[in-house]
């Protein structure tokens, strides 16, 4: 245990608190169990070590971090390293990567029962049930999802420019308002650009080619080792996922067709669909259907999506900058809303409210005309004109 200890005050002393995301103040740290599910390089780790940091300082003792894809648990059990911080006067254990450790859930749960003062902070994989793990913890775990970066955070963290977050429905109420906020002091364009090609994932680090390697690294971790072991995919069809992702980064989601899909990969229909299905878990993709309340489990999705625009550029040549942009507007705004296909009228509807169209600056209304609560997101412009609003906007929602 002494090894924990070391490792705890090296790791807790070189994480960076330059910049903390507003994320770290919406999580109850001090509920008994508390998940944090992201897809990896996010930042869940970094978020973690730094509330350590603020709170408990570097030295271990009443809180103790823990990699659980660390050799110690090679020979050493979850339930004994609680027993002895427990005694040691520990009050709170963060234990990262847990997917990383065999029956995690099982164990978690009897250190709750066993000593249920102790309070117990994890990160997993977006992937790991909560519900439906080993041991049940969905009525004992207060369970968060971690995202990329937004727009505005991204602004944040490489441009030093604090900007509030708003509401989607402040920003459509006040368009005018938070667009003069934000152009008076910077011209958020260029920015934007940036953010759509290396801005999603907090790791950039000014090298575009580095940047885009990272996270092809990160796709293969997940489909090669997260997918086989979540989703129950055969590793020999690994590549079957790979070449899938590949297919649709290279078409527009309009394009699309599951039969065509599922001929070039030469899998059966149904096949296909429960690969889309998990890749939209493993958070690969963006699942849209015209309306989700009638879902079935094994319904073709309506639209398909990459998940965020920098996988899209990571995945693809020169992916068509109108899928860019849809794909911006649906990886924003479907971290706290619903987002549907719009199908008839507009490219998407969200909350079943309001009705989106997307384009370029030169976009007209005609899609969407005479439709209630109906805007037009334009890129390469910096003030709305009307219902006609900056592509931009949506992301400062978070």
């Amino acid at each position: 245990m002494e090894s924990l200890f070391k490792k705890h005050k090296i790791l807790i002393s070189q994480v960076s608190m330059d910049i903390v995301r507003d994320t770290i103040d919406t999580i109850a740290w001090n509920r008994p169990l508390v998940a944090i599910r992201g897809s990896r390089g996010v930042g869940k780790t970094t978020l973690m070590r730094q509330y350590i940091r603020l709170h408990y300082g570097t030295e271990p003792g009443e809180a103790l971090y823990c990699a659980l894809d660390s050799i110690y648990f090679s020979n050493h059990s979850l339930l004994a390293l609680c027993e002895r911080f427990h005694m040691l006067g520990g009050k709170h254990l963060f234990l990262d990567e847990v997917h990383k450790y065999p029956h995690w859930s099982k164990e978690i749960k009897e250190i709750n029962d066993l000593f249920p003062d102790l309070r117990i902070t994890f990160t997993g994989s977006s992937l790991i049930q909560i519900l439906n793990a080993d041991a049940d913890l969905s009525r004992r775990v207060l369970s968060y999802s971690m995202h990329g970066l937004s727009f505005r955070e991204y602004m944040r963290f490489y441009h030093n420019i604090d900007l509030p977050a708003h509401s989607l429905e402040d920003i459509l109420a006040n368009a005018d308002e938070v667009c003069a906020q934000v152009n008076a002091v910077c011209r958020p364009q260029q920015m934007f650009e940036q953010y759509l090609r290396v801005g999603f994932y907090p790791f950039f680090d000014g090298n575009e080619i580095e940047y885009y390697s990272r996270l092809e690294n990160v796709i293969s971790f997940i489909i090669d080792q997260e997918m086989v072991e979540f989703c129950n995919i055969d590793p020999a069809y690994t590549r079957k996922l790979k070449a899938m992702l590949l297919y649709l980064a290279a078409n527009t989601p309009y394009e699309v067709n599951i039969n065509k899909l599922a001929a070039y990969l030469e899998l059966n229909k149904a096949t296909v669909l429960n690969y889309l299905s998990s890749m939209e878990r493993a958070e690969l993709l963006q699942l849209l259907y015209s309306d989700n309340k009638s879902v079935t489990k094994m319904q073709k999705p309506d639209k398909i999506y990459i998940h965020n625009p920098n996988m899209l550029n990571a995945l693809a040549d020169r992916p068509n900058i109108g899928t860019v942009r849809e794909c911006f507007v649906v990886n924003q705004l479907a971290t706290n809303h619903v987002v549907e296909y719009g199908k008839t009228q507009g490219d998407f509807k969200v909350d079943g409210k309001w009705t989106f169209e997307v384009g370029g600056s030169n976009k007209s209304f005609d899609q969407i005309a005479g439709l209630p609560d109906s805007y037009v997101l334009a890129d390469a412009i910096e003030h709305p004109v009307g219902k006609k609003l900056p592509l931009w906007l949506v992301g400062l929602t978070y």
